[in-house]
């Protein structure tokens, strides 16, 4: 089945940086954009980085341009997300995410907090 696996959450410090990564399984990774997601608490969910199948375009919130960057390893069916210049206001869950088959694939989330 269609699996979606998040890892590299945690707690960092304002100004800090952070890598997240999602393994996929179950389905032809490199055949699907992907996308993360992000939801902060009494928030709802939004788009945060979207990258083409083949890796050769990527688009960004507004709040995140220039600091974030989503990348991806069709060898490894893993999509990243490297995060620089973290603000308090980038603490959420973030969400890896494909619409495969006509379907909404989402992982299970890492938390993501930034705090002094």
């Amino acid at each position: 089945q269609v699996q979606l696996v998040e890892s590299g959450g945690g707690l960092v410090q304002p100004g800090g940086s952070l890598r997240l990564s999602c393994a996929a399984s179950g389905f032809t990774f490199s055949m699907y954009a992907m996308s993360w997601y992000r939801q902060a608490p009494g928030k709802e969910r939004e788009l945060v980085a979207v990258i083409t199948s083949a890796g050769g375009s990527a688009n960004y919130a507004d709040s995140v341009k220039g600091r974030f960057t989503i990348s991806r390893d069709n060898a490894k069916n893993t999509v990243y997300l490297q995060m620089n210049s973290l603000k308090p206001e980038d603490t959420a869950v973030y969400y890896c995410y494909t619409r495969q088959r006509g379907s909404d694939r989402w992982g299970q989330g890492t938390q993501v907090t930034v705090s002094s």
